[in-house]
């Protein structure tokens, strides 16, 4: 829980967790209620490689990256760079 400095607003609460693409797909995926195969069905992604990515052992490429984003309704960028501008908000 984010904790109040007196007259400066509220501190963000320390990171617990790194957001990779394997986590940000196994996320958007079970944010959308599919399985690993009912994302393969709609993406075209074998189903196999989903399971590499999602583990970490095969790495999202922009084409699959694609392909994946738009079967869970988000932009790819989500996908491949979840930690994009995260330095900038914690030195902001």
């Amino acid at each position: 829980m984010a904790t109040k400095k007196k007259g400066k607003g509220f501190v963000p609460e320390r990171r617990h967790a790194t957001l990779t693409p394997a986590k940000a797909v196994r996320i958007a995926r079970e944010f959308q209620e599919m399985t690993q195969a009912e994302l393969a069905a709609a993406s075209g992604v074998p189903q196999p490689a989903i399971a590499g990515i999602e583990s970490g052992r095969i790495a999202l490429r922009g084409d699959r990256a694609e392909k994946l984003a738009r079967a869970l309704e988000v932009h790819p960028a989500v996908l491949m760079w979840p930690q994009w501008g995260e330095e900038e908000r914690r030195a902001g």
